[in-house]
């Protein structure tokens, strides 16, 4: 079949190497001018199944309120917030139930450890070279700390997924760069955690993609949908339709709109999180792998020569414009933890310093399968979560799409789930 992807993230390129794996004929429309220029671009890297879960808990209303007005607090409003933003956190908080969470955790954790298995199946068959390393921490600053972690961690052993809790001692030996002057309580391991780079893997499996035949269009808007015809496009600038037999939307918050006049309202939302990514200037005291800060959840990730520190969650406010205290709590915790491993903050403009939009759903898992409409499929609001989801999202899809069961259960993971 003649296969339309739109959007060149991390989830449309997976989508479109999985698609002509399978023998389509896949065309990919990207506006940007190159591939992973948005929310792919400087994420955490942290693939670890174990930690994925949704935004939508019980308890973080509350504990959203209770941060408004804390510096470094993990989750912010920024203001204004639109009409659709309101209408997004309404249902969010109603995704708050235990009920609706405990069901939503499920999706979230066998899609993600489905998509760990399958991005290291391409990565042996395709012999990507990538930055990675194994291994990845929770850690645990105060009892308190742990206190709250404790419900998160039953979780893990009902579902039987390993972990191991260690102490401090623990910790140093295999961060042995950990600022010596920070005490903490311990930390939290998860097996099968590791960080590895988005934003690489997702340019070499495009050329891998082009390799068995994808057309990448960038610089390419997708104008609308047909309504007559879903699997038929109007490009910004022309004046006929381009027509698939089939469509995939993969192009994040930008699918929102494009879906509107199909009568598919998708409720998508951004939701903001920051990075610093800066050279390492002494490999001794920079971090081997992956570490979580709990209290902040703010990862500190070794990618290469490079340290990545990012975190923060916030709706709301203006896209373009950088929180001051958002970078700032990003540049404290790298301080708190690894005070010498990167160069002086903007040294030579060394330190890049990123914002990024995220797509998330009010309730959490992302939706990927069939439409309902005749040739639209989707693709989309993975979230924070996308690079941790996007291997096994995409070859699920492409198991639907060809009318084979997917290796995995997908209950839930549908747009059914929105009505």
């Amino acid at each position: 079949m003649r296969v339309a992807v739109i959007g060149a993230g991390i989830i449309g390129i997976t989508t479109a190497y999985e698609l002509a794996v399978d023998g389509h004929e896949v065309t990919v429309f990207e506006r940007r001018s190159a591939a992973a220029e948005e929310s792919s671009f400087a994420n955490a890297g942290i693939v670890a199944p174990a930690d994925v879960t949704p935004w939508a808990a019980p308890g973080m209303p509350g504990k959203l309120l209770g941060q408004l007005l804390s510096r470094h607090a993990p989750l912010k409003l920024g203001l204004p917030l639109s009409a659709r933003e309101l209408a997004w956190m309404w249902k969010w908080f109603h995704a708050c139930q235990p009920e609706t969470y405990l069901a939503n955790h499920a999706r979230l954790r066998r899609l993600a450890f489905y998509s760990r298995e399958r991005l290291h199946q391409l990565t042996a068959e395709l012999q990507l070279d990538y930055e990675r390393s194994p291994g990845y921490m929770l850690l645990l600053r105060s009892e308190k700390d742990g206190q709250l972690i404790e419900p998160g961690l039953q979780r893990l052993r009902d579902a039987g997924v390993a972990f191991r809790q260690i102490s401090p001692v623990e910790v140093r030996q295999i961060e042995p760069a950990l600022n010596p002057d920070t005490e903490f309580l311990g930390a939290v391991q998860l097996a099968e955690g590791e960080v590895a780079n988005c934003r690489q893997f997702a340019l070499l499996l495009k050329n891998e993609a082009q390799r068995i035949g994808v057309n990448f269009q960038f610089n390419t808007t997708v104008a609308q949908l047909e309504r007559a015809q879903p699997a038929s496009i109007l490009i910004a600038g022309e004046n006929l339709p381009r027509a698939f037999d089939r469509l995939v939307m993969c192009a994040g918050l930008a699918s929102a709109p494009l879906l509107r006049p199909l009568g598919l309202k998708i409720p998508l939302a951004a939701v903001h999180g920051y990075s610093l990514s800066a050279p390492i200037r002494e490999p001794l005291n920079a971090p081997r792998s992956a570490l979580m800060d709990e209290r902040y959840r703010v990862a500190i990730s070794r990618l290469g020569n490079r340290v990545r520190v990012a975190g923060g969650a916030e709706i709301g406010g203006s896209p373009e414009r950088k929180r001051a205290a958002a970078i700032q709590t990003l540049y404290k915790v790298l301080q708190d933890w690894f005070p010498g491993a990167t160069q002086h903050a903007n040294a030579h403009g060394s330190v890049q310093e990123w914002k990024g939009a995220r797509a998330m759903l009010p309730d959490g898992p992302p939706i990927v399968g069939n439409s309902g409409i005749p040739g639209l499929w989707l693709n989309l609001g993975h979230g924070a979560s996308g690079w941790a989801l996007s291997c096994g999202s995409a070859r699920a899809l492409a198991d639907l799409m060809a009318d084979r069961p997917a290796e995995i259960d997908m209950e839930g993971l549908d747009a059914g789930r929105l009505r």
